[in-house]
């Protein structure tokens, strides 16, 4: 057992249904959050807080989305 041992980062999962993957950016801060955004009503739902881009990565590689799918609004 390592001192100085890290948890491994566990991601939230997209939610069943007709969701795509969003980043929601702020203007001013230039905080991102990854978002659920419902196909038919546009209704967003946060998934997680974007802290490093490592974050996006991880987050699709546990979704399995590609990460060219995942688009930014504003």
């Amino acid at each position: 057992m390592g001192l100085f041992t890290r948890k491994k980062k566990e991601y939230p999962e997209m939610p069943p249904g007709d969701f795509d993957p969003v980043i929601r950016c702020s203007i001013c801060t230039g905080e991102q959050v990854i978002c659920a955004k419902d196909r038919k009503t546009g209704e967003m739902h946060e998934l997680m807080l974007v802290r490093t881009p490592s974050d996006i990565e991880g987050f699709c590689a546990a979704n399995d989305i590609d990460v060219t799918e995942v688009q930014k609004e504003y």
